[in-house]
């Protein structure tokens, strides 16, 4: 037995290692998932899926600027029906599945998510903070601004399944506590924070036009990690269901960071677009690397250390 343990535990769900795919990169089909799993991650979450098909933005969705990338891809995808055939082509997969749902109401959320838990996801997470859909749009970020919308969402969502229900939080709001204690009252299980920071822009100043086709786009990166682990230090201090941090992660360093600020695990998604499957297996070594040189044996230990209690 290794001197220190890598697992952790989301709502019951044991991970080898607090490493997971975040929705939106490198998971579009069963090969994918399954490749990301076989690289090292502790769990991978799915695209995020509706009801129907979306064709999402025009292209180019996705630029890189300093620090990170700015995303558009306005939440594309097959549809519920067609993904879960997708979904087939997963038996055998060695972590757990976690599958991504949004929708425009909280009925639709209950029923996209009832279909979702019908397949071999272990957990549902539903992404109530993409701030990537079209103006007047209902769904995404503008449900994740509202305590009343999250909590009818989450509320909606339990009462059609069993499985275990995550939030994904929007941090483009003025209190992202308040957000996830409706949530939490609610009954979820968990709270995965955060998505992109934004909306942002990039000018391409020969052109004199926006580069991205959907013309704003979410952060992600290593330039929002500091102010996405001061999200998940705040809801360490008022939420008592478990944290996914979310939002620069690259080394293993940034994992130990997430977990002292409260975080159970982080999900990691701008590592994986620059680094592919192999930023897992990269991080997992530093942690590993991090925690034997500091006399850590389980990653739990690290759990909400910085707030000296």
């Amino acid at each position: 037995m290794p001197a220190f343990d890598l697992s952790t535990r989301i709502s019951g769900i044991r991970l080898d290692n607090p490493v997971i795919l975040a929705s939106g990169i490198l998971d579009v089909s069963s090969g994918l998932l399954k490749k990301m799993a076989d690289s090292g991650a502790g769990a991978v979450v799915t695209k995020s899926v509706g009801l129907r098909p979306r064709k999402g933005n025009p292209n180019p969705t996705v630029v890189a600027v300093h620090g990170g990338l700015l995303n558009s891809m306005g939440l594309c995808n097959p549809g519920i029906s067609e993904f879960l055939k997708e979904l087939g082509g997963l038996s055998g997969v060695k972590v757990p599945v976690i599958g991504s749902v949004y929708a425009g109401s909280p009925e639709e959320f209950a029923h996209v998510a009832k279909e979702m838990s019908a397949s071999c996801v272990r957990a549902v997470e539903l992404n109530v903070s993409c701030p990537n859909v079209g103006k007047g749009e209902c769904f995404g970020e503008i449900i994740g601004k509202s305590p009343k919308l999250v909590a009818r969402v989450v509320s909606k969502v339990k009462s059609a399944i069993k499985k275990p229900v995550i939030v994904k939080l929007t941090p483009n709001v003025s209190d992202i506590v308040e957000i996830a204690l409706a949530a939490e009252k609610a009954g979820a299980d968990a709270i995965t924070a955060v998505n992109t920071f934004g909306p942002g822009m990039v000018i391409n100043v020969d052109a004199r036009r926006p580069v991205l086709g959907g013309l704003f786009g979410g952060m992600s990166g290593p330039a929002v990690k500091p102010l996405a682990v001061a999200c998940v230090y705040k809801l360490h201090e008022s939420v008592s269901i478990p944290i996914i941090g979310c939002g620069g992660v690259s080394t293993g360093k940034d994992v130990a960071e997430y977990m002292m600020a409260g975080a159970s695990a982080v999900e990691v998604g701008t590592a994986v677009y620059y680094d592919g499957g192999r930023a897992f297996g990269r991080i997992n070594r530093e942690l590993a690397s991090f925690m034997r040189r500091r006399g850590i044996k389980a990653v739990g230990e690290m759990v909400g250390c910085a707030h000296g209690k």
